[in-house]
């Protein structure tokens, strides 16, 4: 979740933490861990404060909170790995001159194992992962077509992050503020089941371009006019389109789809 500045003034809307705590103090939910994404990328912002006053810095992290409904929810950190620092494999091929094993001032015990190859190393909670996307197939097909592209697209590599490390293959991943659909993509992508819902429609609709890539302009022109019917049920090689979950499509042959679309919301089930 993004933050903001209060209306007319240089100083932060706590709008944000009233969230976290409203969804932890009454509905429940418990914070199992607070992420951090960096956008390296990201142009300076609010204009007024960074730009033309130079009174802020720009604001180019948001929060990403897990929260969960029990105690120990599902995960697993091993599928997150990050790749060993150059020291870090110069220690694993020779930890003896390295290091010795005994217990640090800080109150770690650095014993024999801390030179065991685990296949990477444990992840930071600040994801530093640049959103530079500007020729993928879902713009290039909106250019073409004239059709407004969100405004909001995240990488995909930030829901994957999540999507590896809290599910497995088969899981089902639930986007309840869908946009373009970058996380039903992703999820597909990483073998998983997926529901996305959204409230824009053109938005819902012209996500389906992330799933046929390689179509002709006249192809996704044709199913982008299919999805403007309330009872549409349209085919495309492996990828059902349908805006009634009701009335969806598997396939030609019964087999499962890769996408499916509806009013409001998106699934692969």
């Amino acid at each position: 979740m993004g933050g903001a500045y209060r209306a007319g003034v240089p100083s932060r809307s706590l709008y944000n933490f009233r969230v976290l705590l409203a969804f932890c103090d009454e509905i429940g939910f418990q914070l199992a861990e607070d992420f951090y994404w960096f956008n390296p990328a990201k142009l300076p912002s609010p204009i007024e404060w960074v730009n033309k006053r130079k009174l802020r810095a720009k604001d180019s992290v948001n929060t990403v909170w897990w929260f969960s409904k029990t105690n120990f929810p599902k995960a697993d950190v091993r599928k997150v790995l990050t790749p060993y620092s150059d020291r870090m494999k110069k220690l694993i091929e020779d930890p003896e001159s390295f290091y010795t094993p005994k217990k640090r001032p800080s109150g770690h015990d650095i014993s024999d194992a801390f030179g065991k190859d685990n296949g990477g190393a444990i992840p930071s909670n600040l994801l530093s992962i640049p959103n530079t996307d500007s020729n993928s197939s879902y713009l290039q097909i909106c250019k073409e077509l004239g059709i407004e592209r969100h405004p909001a697209r995240f990488p995909s590599e930030l829901p994957a992050f999540f999507i590896k490390m809290l599910t497995d293959e088969d899981d089902v991943v639930l986007d309840i503020f869908g946009g373009s659909n970058t996380t039903g993509f992703t999820a597909e992508a990483l073998r998983r089941k997926w529901i996305t819902f959204e409230i824009n429609h053109d938005y819902l609709s012209s996500s389906v371009f992330r799933f046929l890539d390689g179509q002709s302009s006249a192809t996704m022109q044709r199913v982008l006019d299919e999805l403007s019917k309330s009872d549409a049920n349209y085919f495309i090689n492996k990828t059902a389109c349908a805006l009634n979950p009701n009335n969806k499509a598997k396939s030609k042959a019964e087999s499962k789809a890769q996408g499916e679309l509806f009013v409001f919301g998106a699934t692969a089930l």
